[in-house]
C-alpha cells in the first residue's frame, strides 16, 4: 500500500453564513424549532437525505445555493435571530447565581456508555442512552454545572431492516465523524488530546471527541486511529458488541479511561455519576489515583471515592446486569490488585454480593452499589424491585430499607413535543412551558386551549405520521424487491381519521409485543369495524442476539399477511430517534404491555403523553405513578401478580381487548355535533396537564441535583477537609466495628405484659449487649417491630431508638426503649443494632446488622 497522507476538508461557507457552522456545532439548534428552520430552508429534500444532519447539509448543498442564501436578506435576519438567541442561550443562565447557597465548586461528572442526542448521531441502541441525552440537554438548560463522559463508536448500534419473511437483518454503517456535529479534543498547542489506559497485552491509545449539548460538553473515547494495532481498534467499533472479553475492554475504557480523561482535560467533578454500571470500574481507577498520587490507605481511599459517586440503576432483569467470570477479572485486573495491595478474592468481593461465595461473577451493578453514597432505581416501583434484587448486598437488612432510592425518568419536553403543540403551548400557556416546565400551575392553563384547537393541531399531527408510515413503507418494500403492485399499496397504508394506537420499544420478551394478537378473530374485528376502525403502528429493534424477540416482529408480519390487514396494521423498521418523534407526535394512543414489575421506568409513553397522547399500559414503570393523576389514559388490570405466565397472558390479553372494545374506542369515536370527540380532548388535556409538569428531565436533573449532587458535593468537601481527616478517621472506625463486630451479641431481651395491650399504650422493651470492644456511640440499637405475615415474619417493619440504660455491668450494657401500640391485631417485635457513626451517609452503609 502507497503511504496516503489524511486532510480534511470543510464545507466553504460565504463570510455572511459562517455562523452556520457554530450553530452546526452545538446540538442545542435540535431543541430549537427556529434553529431546525434555519437548516431546513438551505434544501429542504437534502436536509432529510442526511438524516437532519446540519454538519453533512453544508458539506454537501450545493455552493450556488449558499451564496444565494448570502444575499437572502429574510434568510440572513432569520440567521441573526437564532445566533442572538443562541448566544443568549449558551452564555447566561449561570447555575450558582440561582444556587447561592451551593459550594461554589460544585462540578458532576456524568458517565454513560451511550448517549441518545440525535439521529444524526448513532451512538446510542435505546431508552438508556436516549435518557442520558435529555439528562445532558436538561442539565444545559438549567445551567448546571456538568460534563459528561462517553464512547465514540465507529459504527454505533445496528440499522435494522426486515426480510421478505419477516426476520430482522442488522446493518453496521458506519459513522462518519468528519460529517457529524463533533470535534477533536486539541490541547493549547493544536495536538490531539491522546490518553493511555493500560491492559494486560499492553498499553491503548484514545483520541477524544467533543460533542457540544448546548452548555454541557461531553466527551467520547475512541481507539479507532493508527496509533492501535487492529485489535484495540475494535473496541469502540460497536456499541453493547462482541462477547464478554469485548465488553469489559470497553467497559475499562469507559470508566477507568473515563477518570483518565477528566484528569487530563483539568476538570475536578466534586461528584460522579454512573448511569447504569457500565462506567463502575472508574471507581477503581479514582481509588488507585487516591492510593498513588495522595498516598491514602486502601481504605481510607475508599471512603473519599464513595463520598463523591452517585449510582443510578436502570435494569430489573438480572440478566441486564454485567457480570464477568473470576477468570475475566483475573485476566484484567491482576496488576490493579497488585497496585492497589489486594488479593484476588479480595477484589472479587467488591463486586459480589455475598463475598465469601468465591463461584459468583463479579458484577458490575454491585460494585456500583458498594462504591456509591446515593444509589437510586429509575421510578418508584423499580426502586422496590431494585431493593429486592439487590438486597444480599446488605446481608439480614430488611429489603424495604436496602438504601437504594428512587428518582422517576423524565423527557426533554422541547426535544419531543411537536411544533404545531408547541405554538399552542406558547400561545396559551406562555413561556414557562419552556423556562420552568415543572411547574403544574403552567400546565393547569391547558385546559384554557379551545378544544377546536387542540383536535385540529392533533389531527394534523395525525395525518403527518400517517405520510411518514406511508413513504417508509414504501421504502422498505422497494429495499426488499418487492414486486410493483405492492409498494404502490403501501402508499395507501393506514387511514389519517382512523383511532391510532402504537407500539415501539426494544422488542425483549418480557415486553410482550405480540400479546395483542392472542385472539387474532377479536383484533380483527376491531381492525375492520366499518363505523368505529381502529389501527396500529408497531416498531422496535430485537437485539442481534435475541432470536425470542425477533421472532415476535416476523409473527406480526405474518399476522399482518394472514389476515390481510396491512392497511391497519404497519411495521416501520429501524426504530430511532426519528421514527420515535413521530409516532409519539401523531398517535392517539400509546401502548405498553410488560410483565410486571420488568419495566424499570419507560419514557416512550412520557413523550406520547407530553403530545397529548392516552397511555394503555399495564401499571408497572413510571405510569404507575402517573394513572392516578386523573383521566390521562387507561390501565391494564390494577397490578396483579400471577404464578403462570401462560395464564397471565390470557387475562391481560383479555382486559386489553375490554378496554379498547368498551372505552378507548367509544370514548374516541364518541363525537358531538361539532365533530368534536370532547371527552377525548378532555383526556388529552388532563394528560398534559398531569404528566408534563412531573415527567420532565428538568424535574429529574433539578431532582438528582437537589437529593445527590449537592449533598455529594458537601459530603467529599467536608471529608476532603484538613488533609482528608474526616474520611480517614471514618475508614479506621469502619475497620474497627467490621473487626469488632463478629462479638456483638445480645444477652437477653425482656418486655412488659404481651398480651390485652390497650391501643394506644406502650410497650416497654430492655435488652442487653455486648459489644466487644465498641462503645455505645458506636452503635444505634433499636426495636424493630410490626405486623405479621403468616409465616410470623415482620412485614412493613418500623423501628424505635433504644437508649443507654446505665453504665456497663461486667461488659454488658443494657438499653431501654419502647414501642407505641397504635395498630391493633397481632404484632411482633424484635432488637437489633447497627453501627452507628456522625459521617456515615446512610443507615445501613456498612451492612453490618446484628438481630437479637
Amino acid at each position: 500500500m502507497p503511504n496516503i497522507k489524511k486532510y480534511t476538508v470543510v464545507a466553504k461557507l460565504p463570510p455572511k453564513l459562517e455562523r452556520l457552522r457554530e450553530i452546526a456545532f452545538n446540538i442545542w439548534w435540535c431543541w430549537d424549532p427556529d434553529a431546525i428552520d434555519l437548516f431546513f430552508r438551505i434544501d429542504r429534500d437534502l436536509w432529510i437525505k442526511v438524516k437532519q444532519n446540519p454538519v453533512r447539509l453544508l458539506g454537501e448543498v450545493e455552493q450556488d445555493r449558499l451564496e444565494k442564501l448570502a444575499k437572502d436578506e429574510g434568510y440572513l435576519a432569520h440567521l441573526e435571530r437564532v445566533y442572538v438567541r443562541f448566544q443568549d442561550y449558551v452564555n447566561n443562565n449561570n447555575w450558582f447565581e440561582k444556587n447561592a447557597d451551593a459550594a461554589k465548586n460544585f462540578q458532576a461528572a456524568y458517565f454513560s456508555a451511550e448517549f441518545g442526542l440525535h439521529e444524526s448521531i448513532a451512538i446510542y441502541s435505546g431508552g438508556l442512552g436516549v435518557l442520558a441525552g435529555d439528562h445532558l440537554k436538561a442539565a444545559s438548560d438549567l445551567g448546571c454545572p456538568l460534563v459528561a463522559v462517553g464512547l465514540m463508536y465507529r459504527e454505533g448500534y445496528n440499522t435494522q431492516y426486515l426480510n421478505a419473511d419477516g426476520w430482522q437483518q442488522e446493518r453496521y454503517p458506519q459513522n462518519d465523524f468528519y460529517n457529524m456535529p463533533v470535534t477533536l479534543v486539541r490541547d493549547k498547542d493544536g495536538e490531539l488530546v491522546v490518553i493511555t489506559v493500560e491492559y494486560p497485552e499492553g498499553p491503548v491509545k484514545a483520541r477524544i471527541w467533543r460533542i457540544n449539548v448546548g452548555r454541557v460538553p461531553l466527551y467520547l473515547l475512541d481507539c479507532d486511529f493508527e496509533a492501535n494495532d487492529p485489535d484495540n481498534r475494535e473496541i469502540t467499533a460497536r456499541l453493547y458488541g462482541g462477547d464478554n472479553d469485548m465488553r469489559i475492554r470497553q467497559e475499562i475504557l469507559l470508566g477507568m479511561g473515563g477518570v483518565t480523561l477528566i484528569r487530563e482535560l483539568g476538570v475536578k467533578p466534586t461528584v460522579w455519576h454512573m448511569n447504569e454500571g457500565h462506567s463502575a470500574f472508574m471507581t477503581l481507577e479514582r481509588i488507585r489515583n487516591l492510593m498513588q498520587n495522595e498516598g491514602l490507605t486502601l481504605d481510607h481511599s475508599i471512603e473519599s471515592v464513595k463520598a463523591a459517586s452517585v449510582f443510578t440503576t436502570h435494569t430489573p432483569v438480572p440478566a441486564g446486569n454485567d457480570m464477568f467470570l473470576p477468570e475475566l477479572m483475573e485476566h484484567f485486573f491482576r496488576k490493579y490488585t497488585h497496585d492497589i495491595g489486594i488479593s484476588t478474592n479480595e477484589f472479587m468481593g467488591m463486586g459480589r454480593q455475598d463475598p465469601s461465595d468465591h463461584r459468583e461473577p463479579f458484577c458490575m451493578t454491585v460494585l456500583a452499589l458498594k462504591l456509591s453514597t446515593f444509589a437510586n432505581g429509575v421510578a418508584a416501583l423499580h426502586g422496590d424491585t431494585a431493593r429486592e434484587m439487590w438486597s444480599r448486598t446488605w446481608q439480614d437488612v430488611p429489603k424495604a430499607e436496602v438504601p437504594i432510592t428512587s428518582i422517576t425518568n423524565g423527557v426533554h419536553l422541547r426535544s419531543y413535543v411537536s411544533r404545531d403543540l408547541a405554538g399552542l403551548f406558547d400561545r396559551y400557556l406562555g413561556p414557562d412551558w419552556i423556562t420552568d416546565p415543572s411547574d403544574a400551575s403552567v400546565w393547569e392553563r391547558a385546559e384554557s386551549i379551545p378544544d377546536a384547537e387542540l383536535w385540529r393541531t392533533h389531527e394534523r399531527r395525525r395525518e403527518r405520521l400517517v405520510n411518514f408510515a406511508r413513504r417508509r413503507i414504501a421504502a422498505q418494500l422497494m429495499s426488499r424487491g418487492a414486486p410493483r403492485a405492492e409498494i404502490e399499496a403501501a402508499k395507501e397504508v393506514l387511514d389519517p381519521d382512523v383511532l391510532t394506537i402504537a407500539f415501539a420499544r426494544r422488542f425483549a420478551t418480557y415486553k410482550r409485543a405480540t400479546l395483542l394478537l392472542t385472539d387474532p378473530e377479536r383484533l380483527v374485528r376491531l381492525l375492520e369495524n366499518k363505523d368505529r376502525p381502529v389501527q396500529f403502528v408497531f416498531a422496535g429493534k430485537a437485539h442481534p442476539a435475541d432470536n425470542l424477540g425477533k421472532e415476535l416482529i416476523r409473527n406480526i408480519v405474518h399476522f399482518v399477511r394472514h389476515y390481510d390487514i396491512r392497511n391497519r396494521i404497519v411495521f416501520i423498521e429501524d426504530y430511532d430517534i426519528n421514527v420515535a418523534r413521530y409516532m409519539t407526535q401523531g398517535v392517539d394512543c400509546w401502548l405498553n404491555t410488560p410483565r410486571r414489575p420488568m419495566e424499570a421506568s419507560g419514557t416512550s409513553g412520557m413523550k406520547a403523553a407530553a403530545n397529548g397522547a392516552m397511555n394503555i399500559s399495564i401499571p408497572d414503570g413510571w405510569w404507575c405513578e402517573a394513572e392516578d393523576l386523573g383521566e390521562n389514559g387507561w390501565s391494564i388490570g390494577r397490578g396483579e401478580t400471577y404464578d403462570n405466565q401462560e395464564e397471565q397472558d390470557f387475562v391481560e390479553s383479555e382486559m386489553l381487548y375490554e378496554l379498547l372494545e368498551q372505552e378507548v374506542v367509544p370514548t374516541y369515536y364518541d363525537r358531538g355535533a361539532d365533530g368534536l370527540p370532547r371527552q377525548w380532548v378532555a383526556r388529552m388535556k388532563c394528560a398534559i396537564r398531569t404528566i408534563n409538569p412531573i415527567f420532565n428531565t428538568h424535574r429529574m436533573v433539578q431532582e438528582y441535583t437537589d437529593r445527590f449532587y449537592k449533598a455529594a458535593t458537601d459530603r467529599r468537601n467536608a471529608m476532603k477537609e484538613n488533609n482528608r481527616e474526616r474520611s480517614k478517621a471514618l475508614a479506621e472506625w469502619k475497620e474497627k466495628a467490621r473487626a469488632c463486630w463478629p462479638n456483638v451479641k445480645f444477652v437477653s431481651t425482656t418486655s412488659g405484659p404481651l398480651e390485652g395491650l390497650a391501643y394506644g399504650s406502650s410497650l416497654e422493651v430492655e435488652t442487653e449487649l455486648g459489644l466487644d470492644q465498641l462503645t455505645p456511640d458506636d452503635v444505634n440499637v433499636e426495636i424493630y417491630y410490626g405486623g405479621l405475615d403468616p409465616y410470623g415474619r415482620i412485614v412493613d417493619g418500623n423501628s424505635s431508638h433504644m437508649e443507654l440504660a446505665g453504665p456497663a455491668k461486667d461488659g454488658i450494657f443494657k438499653f431501654k426503649g419502647s414501642i407505641v401500640c397504635d395498630k391493633t391485631g397481632q404484632m411482633g417485635f424484635t432488637v437489633r443494632v447497627i453501627p452507628m457513626h456522625a459521617d456515615l451517609a446512610q443507615k445501613h452503609e456498612t451492612a453490618l446488622i446484628t438481630w437479637g
